[in-house]
């Protein structure tokens, strides 16, 4: 059977990460951790991987070291089913050091980039009437954490639902 699972790599908090997101994230857990062996690169017996399910989905954290950094080329998409589970996600995974960034983007304080995406603006912005779907867009382009109401203001000010 054919999967795919990625692997963030991680300067040695690859376990403190994994706690963090099975904490925020409903349906998540760690599954495994390993650890540096004495003729392996990492220092003997530190966490070398934390195998772990977001929402299900299948994630490794590898505590690589210092070569490589995260960037916003890589995001993961935390779909949110209201504005309590958006600004929920948002601060925990801010907290500590974290940022938001436009858009519902933000970047937790391991450097992860997320996207938080309300069910509903995928709705807004999906809508069958172009001038409101453009309506909520250009809201949304205006924002730093999604605001529904908002994004609904603004579809509703430009045509009103059918």
């Amino acid at each position: 059977m054919t999967r795919i699972s990625p692997c963030l790599w991680f300067d040695g908090n690859g376990m403190e990460a994994a706690e963090l997101y099975v904490s925020v994230i409903p349906g998540s857990r760690i599954t495994d951790v390993s650890h540096y062996g004495s003729d392996q690169p990492g220092e003997e017996g530190t966490v070398m991987t934390v195998a772990f399910e977001l929402a299900g989905q299948p994630y490794t954290a590898l505590n690589g070291g210092p070569m490589y950094k995260f960037t916003e080329a890589i995001s993961l998409q935390l779909y949110a089913a209201d504005q309590e589970e958006v600004d929920r996600f948002t601060e925990q995974l801010t907290a500590g050091g974290g940022e938001v960034g436009p858009c519902g983007w933000i970047k937790d304080r391991f450097g992860v980039s997320w996207q938080i995406i309300p069910e509903a603006m995928m709705e807004l912005l999906g809508d069958p009437n172009p001038v409101r779907a453009n309506a909520a867009v250009q809201a949304m382009l205006k924002m730093m954490k999604i605001d529904i109401q908002g994004l609904r203001d603004a579809a509703d000010a430009a045509a009103p639902s059918a």
